[in-house]
């Protein structure tokens, strides 16, 4: 065992993936996830979300690079790894014919340690659905016996590949408050999502891939900290931009004007703030309409990857 379990349980480094044909689909990828830590992977379709963590399942042998999870192979040492870890695929392929108790059941009998089956479906919302058979669910109950059955085994480690995909907006919150409680009681989550809004309200670290690679990773604060913050306002009657205060001493990195409305961009958002109401406030006038705010994680994930996919071929080699 690594001695650096106990700091992080998943260690990859310079991990690639290969398909036939050549096609690589991982290119380099490193991270770490600290112990009881919620790590969320992001990308666009094909980005190479999916890819990676089959690697870390131990579901495939790496072209390259290493992998460890709770310090050992996930593939050469699955019999170690497998037990204390807990998988929801994207899609379950459950027997349709089969109860929600009976898939449930069948599932812990091929699990070590498991649960009670009842206990499992509790957590996920599905105790009043035991006798229903899986054919009759709805998409989103479905992933909740997929996050259910991820859940037997009272897993450690939690890999989580899409969750939430198909539920609706409180099946949606309510999986958001499972998947915290399981944090909070220690379980390490590494998450693949398409919805920003559910890696911005629970990742505590995160990493945006593109094309194989990982273009920007950090807190989501450290990620969206990256894009501008943006200020849009009215122009008072009778005023122009050129009336404002040089822009550049604003920290204005890039401004556009539609009609009355102008709308800056900084990385200073607060002096920029300051100097545009100083400069209102000295002129006696007032700035209908006023929004400032920070970049949104999904502002940061779109400038992200423009930026990745605009970048010459010898950059990319280093993103």
């Amino acid at each position: 065992m690594d001695t650096n379990e106990h700091d992080h349980v998943i260690e990859v480094t310079d991990l690639r993936r290969v398909y036939g044909g050549g096609f690589e689909a991982v290119r380099g990828v490193s991270f770490s996830v600290a112990r009881g830590e919620l790590f969320a992977l992001l990308g666009t379709n094909g980005a190479g979300k999916t890819s990676t963590v089959e690697l870390l399942e131990g579901l495939a042998v790496p072209a390259g690079g290493r992998v460890r999870v709770l310090g050992h192979d996930p593939y050469a040492d699955r019999a170690v790894v497998r037990p204390r870890t807990g998988v929801m695929l994207q899609e379950g392929g459950f027997p349709s014919e089969l109860t929600v108790a009976e898939t449930a059941r069948m599932w812990a009998a091929c699990t070590s340690r498991a649960r009670p089956v009842a206990e499992a479906l509790e957590l996920v919302g599905l105790a009043r659905r035991t006798d229903v058979r899986v054919k009759q669910l709805s998409g989103g109950e479905r992933r909740r016996l997929d996050l259910a059955l991820a859940l037997l085994g009272d897993p450690e480690v939690l890999f989580l590949d899409e969750p939430s995909t198909g539920m609706d907006a409180e099946g949606r919150r309510d999986t958001w408050e499972l998947v915290r409680s399981l944090r909070e009681a220690g379980t390490t989550v590494l998450l693949t999502t398409h919805y920003l809004e559910e890696a911005e309200q629970l990742a505590d670290q995160l990493a945006i891939m593109h094309e194989g690679r990982i273009a920007a990773a950090g807190t989501p604060a450290e990620v969206t900290a990256s894009q501008p913050s943006r200020i849009s306002f009215e122009l008072p009657a009778g005023y122009f931009v050129g009336d404002l205060p040089p822009l550049a001493q604003l920290g204005v990195s890039a401004h556009e004007v539609d009609g009355r409305v102008v709308r800056l961009r900084t990385q200073e958002l607060q002096r920029t703030a300051t100097g545009l109401l100083m400069w209102a406030a000295q002129a006696q006038v007032e700035l209908h309409r006023l929004d400032a705010r920070s970049a949104s994680l999904e502002e940061a994930f779109l400038g992200i990857a423009r930026e990745a996919s605009d970048a010459p071929a010898a950059e990319k080699e280093y993103v």
